[in-house]
């Protein structure tokens, strides 16, 4: 079992090549290649390599899948005393990667 932890939009993801993740924006079209170069760990067969804090030499190579929404979060804001009251929606907007291979 192949695995990666990396660091993406200051979060830390476990990551498997063939699974899709969801990720903040990433400014690229669907079908393009990416490489991620942040990884902290990685796991192949028996061996793990650590990173201090990152490894240099191995890179994850990366397709975005689609550009997507991510859920509504409703912000409901009152000012006492004042009869003040404001409801904003967000919605985030997200990246979806198929992860392809982690490479030496």
């Amino acid at each position: 079992m192949t695995y990666a932890i990396i660091e993406a939009d200051g979060k830390q993801l476990y990551v498997q090549p063939g699974k899709y993740y969801d990720l903040n924006y990433i400014h690229g079209e669907p079908g393009d290649i990416i490489q991620i170069n942040r990884i902290l760990i990685v796991k192949q067969q028996d061996n793990i390599y650590l990173g201090n804090p990152c490894l240099q030499y191995i890179t994850i190579k990366a397709k975005i899948l689609r550009h997507l929404s991510g859920k509504k979060i409703n912000v409901f804001k009152t000012k006492p005393k004042k009869n003040s009251k404001t409801k904003i929606g967000h919605r985030q907007k997200l990246t979806r990667l198929l992860i392809e291979e982690i490479l030496h």
